[in-house]
Parts: structure tokens; sequence; C-alpha cells
């Protein structure tokens, strides 16, 4: 990991190497997944099957889990955990809950009546990576807003273990966020009986959640049949930090993010020279004793970098070009600066308010934005899961009021059938 100079053109040659970092799948894997689309779609379960038995070597012990057998599992796991997620459940679910929308009506005097209806989604699915990649807080993070929307079914997806059997945590936090139902299977193909419904597995309106290069290709493939929530590509931090920043607190900040993933980024923008020393040696320090060193090596080498800016407003215009998935303020004042910041997924402010906080427990959705997709995406969020719809209601005397405008806009178009609707109703 190496540190330059701010000179306004490393900066922006380095987002062009990020962007790079996350191009397009490789034709050959489009192919594979093209086809396991197709026999899921054209055989259902006996292609899901073949495919569980083909990339996971077996076909699960247990292939669905329901609600009432989810609760068993909380007593499966150590109480430690079993408190940390509920609390991590209460924080996500007060946070979401102010993101519920109402739907509303107006009537106007003369007679007009319009509105709009808001209502969560019929069925989503729920895709949450299995083996060595298993991670409840995403079941928290996609299930708690979900509920909050008004989603009148949950299904989830998940690879069984190595033993065949369900990862007891991932079931508890599907416990805690009040999933309905889980299905034992992972891959594009269970992206694909989700898609097109399956004799066992009910076709869902959404699909949801992370997964490897396979399932995130799946899901973009199948866009349109049903929506997703995003294509998200490796995992990014950006760190702000002036001369008043811990260097232990933005290595390890740092580290956090490069163990997820070679291909992750881990940047730090600073406007200390001393800082940025000393937290190329707190790096060095730290990777020693921790388990995904050689991973996180890969990643600082390739695709992290420290740079020196001249000042802060540099630093933050940089970071907005950037639209980073993580954007961390370790500066004083930070409160300060949050308007100036139009660009990031999430906003970590302050020493004390470190990027695995918001991974795991504070509230706001880990489920972010990446690549740069910030500048217009946001974060998962119960809007997520809604549909809105608008509803309008005129009286005779208003639309007579109104045709000969309505009239003319149509004919302006062109679309005589539209003038004529109107037309129609005064003749």
């Amino acid at each position: 990991m190496k540190i330059t100079k701010a000179n306004g053109k490393i900066e922006y040659e380095l987002i062009e190497s990020l962007k790079r970092r996350a191009g397009e799948a490789d034709k050959s894997i489009v192919d594979v997944v093209s086809s396991i689309i197709k026999g899921v779609k054209d055989n259902g379960d006996d292609a899901v099957r073949e495919y569980n038995v083909r990339f996971d070597g077996f076909v699960p012990k247990k292939t669905v889990v329901e609600k009432n057998e989810l609760q068993a599992y909380l007593n499966q796991v150590d109480e430690e955990f079993k408190s940390a997620i509920i609390n991590a459940k209460n924080n996500i679910y007060d946070f979401h809950l102010r993101q519920a929308q109402q739907s509303w009506m107006t009537t106007k005097e003369n007679g007009v009546i319009m509105g709009q209806r808001v209502r969560g989604l019929h069925r989503v699915g729920l895709y949450v990576p299995g083996g060595t990649a298993a991670y409840p807080s995403t079941v928290l993070m996609n299930a708690i807003p979900a509920k909050i929307a008004g989603v009148k079914e949950l299904i989830m997806v998940t690879p069984a273990g190595k033993d065949g059997n369900p990862n007891p945590n991932i079931m508890a936090a599907a416990a805690v966020a009040g999933v309905d139902k889980v299905f034992m299977v992972g891959g594009a193909q269970a992206v694909a009986a989700l898609a097109y419904g399956t004799e066992t597995i009910p076709k869902v309106d959404k699909i949801v959640g992370p997964g490897n290069i396979f399932v995130a290709t799946a899901k973009k493939l199948l866009y349109g049949v049903v929506d997703i929530d995003m294509i998200a590509g490796p995992s990014e931090i950006l760190i702000v930090a002036d001369k008043t920043a811990d260097p232990a607190f933005l290595a390890a900040d740092l580290m956090s993010q490069a163990e997820h993933d070679r291909l992750a980024s881990a940047i730090l923008l600073t406007t200390s020279d001393s800082i940025a020393k000393q937290t190329l040696n707190e790096i060095e320090k730290q990777i020693k004793g921790l388990e995904r060193h050689e991973i996180i090596r890969d990643s600082l080498n390739n695709y992290g970098e420290i740079i020196v800016c001249e000042n802060l407003e540099q630093a933050l215009h940089f970071a907005n070009e950037l639209a980073p998935e993580h954007l961390e303020l370790c500066i004083c004042e930070p409160l300060k600066y949050i308007g100036k910041v139009d660009n990031a997924g999430s906003v970590f402010l302050g020493n004390w308010s470190p990027e695995p906080l918001g991974d795991y427990y504070a509230g706001p959705n880990h489920v972010l934005p990446t690549n740069g997709t910030a500048r217009f995406f946001s974060p998962l969020s119960v809007e997520s899961f809604i549909k809105k719809s608008s509803f309008i209601y005129y009286t005779s005397a208003e639309l007579r009021r109104s045709k000969d405008d309505i009239i003319k806009l149509a004919e302006t178009e062109g679309l005589t059938a539209h003038a004529n609707s109107i037309k129609v109703r005064f003749e």
C-alpha cells in the first residue's frame, strides 16, 4: 500500500482503476448461469436438486424449514450471540420504522379526489450466503425493513452447510427477523427458483441479498422477471482523516473492509503526512494477528491507497467524485462537514463510529450502493419493499371545465383517440 500526494490527476486515475475491477461478468459465467436459469425454468425442483448435487455434492438433509421450526434454532446458539442479534434487531427495527410511508388522499373543493396507495410487496425472496460466508447480519438487514414495509411473505434461500444441515446462526437470525419460510438451496439455481417458482419454492416479486458472482449474475439476468435490490460490486471504504485522527483506528478500519474480498478497496485521504506514515506502520503491526491477512494484503496492495491532500475541501471533493459505499470522517468536528457530503452510501462521523458499527448494530442498513453508484442509488430501506399506485376521481362538472386543455394536449401529440375519450363524454 503506497502513499501518494494528491495532484488532481492521480486521484482520478484511482477512480478509473476501481471501476475496472468491478466490470462485466466473464462470458463463460453468463453462459453457465443462463443455462442454470433455463434448466430451473423448464424443470423446476428436479433441476434444482440436480444443480445442488452438481455444485455442492449433496442434497440437504432438510430442504425446508417452516416458520414454527425456526424458533428452535434460537436454543441452539450461544446466549451471547442470541442477545447480540436481538439487540441489533431492535436497533435496526427502530431506525427503519421511521422510513415507513403512509397512503394519502386529498379532496379539493371542486369535488376532485386524488391520492396514493402504499402497500408492501406480496412476496419477497431473500438470498443469504452459506458455508464460509455465512452472515446472520445479512438476514437482519434485509428481512426487517421488508417486514416493516408490510411484505406478506418473506421466503429465504440459503445453502446448507457441509454436513447437510442448516447453519444454526443463520436460522436463529431468521427467527428473530420474522422470516416466514426457508429453503435450503443456494447458487444461481436458488435465484432462478425464486424468480420463476417451482413445485415447492414459490415465485416472488423481488429478490434481495448478496451472493457470489454466479448469484449476482443470476439476479442481473433475471431483473425484469422479478425486481432486485441492486447489482453489488466489491466492498469499499474511504476514510477522510485530519491530524486529530488515531492511526491505529484508521489502520483497523481500512483492514475491516479489505478482509471482505481481494477486490475490496480501502482508501485513506489525509491532510497529514505524519498520519499517513503512522497508519501504514499500524497496518503492518496489526495485520499479523488477523485471520484473513492474505486477503487483506492482496486487497491493500492492489486496490488500497493513502493519499495526502492539501486540505479537507480537496479530500471531500474527491470523496464525492468516488461516491464510496462507506465513508468515514475521522476529523475534528465531523458534524460540521456532513452537509458537504453528497455521494456516499453511509457516512460514519468521528473516531468512535467505525464502519463495523454500521455493518452489524447501529440501525442504518448495511446494504449499500457500490462502485460509484451512490451518486444515484440509495441504501436498502423500507421503500425498497413497497409499491405505490395513484388514484383519481373527477366529477362530470370538473372534467367539463378541464376538457379543452386535455383535448388540446392530446391533439398536439397526435393522439386523437386520447382526445376522443374526452370528447365523447360531452357530445
